[in-house]
């Protein structure tokens, strides 16, 4: 699948191009059934130390972006405390192995952020594994396609996708700075979405523009204390999420100038980079990372 010129990959044929096997999953969606199986970095990310000592947080780091992200902070020296659902466990472990195989403290929390309770109870926890919070990754999100219109969106669906993907990122923040050091970083999960919204996603893509809002703004409330607040932007990404929600997978990235999906491992240096000392001039500024897609 790798097209290589010496030692440098396409980033056209490196990984997998639809047509993808038709495919369709329960929400939340597990890593096991995905076929292509999800690239998370376990045989390419090297870790340079970039993040030595740190204590971070993410959520959603059960599959997808998260775990990719997890398993990246790992390797670069940071113990991981990370969020999932509950029947999100199996995926849960995962990620914890790859965590403890980089010789980092891995702490999977079972936790449903629309909560504002569940949401106070992981920070203290986080406290009380790590002393300190340095990072906080605000990357758990909700999201369902319906193509029928707006008529066709329950109330139940938008006060999911707005408690899952803004609430509880309000409320983790929130709750995660008075434990944040100067030097401290908040990253969130924002999406090309929130510059292209498609209409069966219309719910969750005002949800993504909500957050890129929602982190220009908070950039500039904490610069004064030494915190700093960026968001990454991905595109079309394989993750658990896409046949969980999305009525035809087959054809998934095929949209992007690439021709094809991100794999969750080509994300997790976006996040590595925010987070690290190498970044400490960049704060309420959005990673773009679309597969091409021009964004404003």
């Amino acid at each position: 699948m790798t097209d290589r010129h010496g030692d440098r990959p396409n980033p056209v044929t490196q990984h997998p191009r639809p047509d993808f096997p038709a495919q369709d999953q329960e929400h939340p969606g597990w890593t096991g059934p995905m076929d292509p199986p999800p690239d998370h970095g376990e045989e390419s990310y090297r870790g340079a130390d970039r993040l030595e000592g740190r204590k971070t947080v993410i959520t959603g780091g059960d599959s997808g972006i998260g775990r990719a992200v997890a398993l990246a902070f790992a390797r670069e020296g940071a113990d991981v405390l990370f969020t999932h659902l509950p029947e999100e466990v199996d995926d849960a472990r995962e990620t914890s192995r790859l965590v403890e195989e980089a010789g980092r403290k891995a702490v999977a929390v079972a936790c449903d952020i629309r909560d504002e309770g569940q949401c106070r109870s992981l920070v203290d926890r986080a406290v009380s594994e790590f002393g300190r919070i340095d990072v906080l990754v605000n990357n758990a999100a909700y999201q369902m396609s319906q193509p029928d219109g707006i008529e066709a969106i329950s109330t139940e669906q938008f006060d999911r996708v707005l408690r899952t993907n803004l609430y509880g990122m309000f409320w983790l923040t929130k709750f995660a700075l008075p434990h944040m050091p100067p030097g401290g970083s908040v990253i969130n999960s924002a999406s090309v979405q929130a510059y292209k919204p498609s209409p069966h996603l219309l719910d969750y893509a005002m949800s993504k523009g909500a957050i890129v809002t929602f982190t220009h703004g908070l950039a500039q409330m904490l610069a004064e204390r030494g915190i700093r607040v960026n968001a990454v932007a991905p595109g079309p990404v394989w993750t658990p999420l896409i046949p969980a929600t999305l009525p035809d997978t087959k054809e998934f990235g095929k949209q992007s100038p690439l021709g094809r999906p991100a794999q969750p491992a080509e994300l997790a240096p976006g996040y590595v980079y925010l987070a690290s000392p190498q970044a400490s001039y960049i704060t309420g500024e959005i990673l773009n990372a679309t597969g091409g897609i021009p964004l404003p």
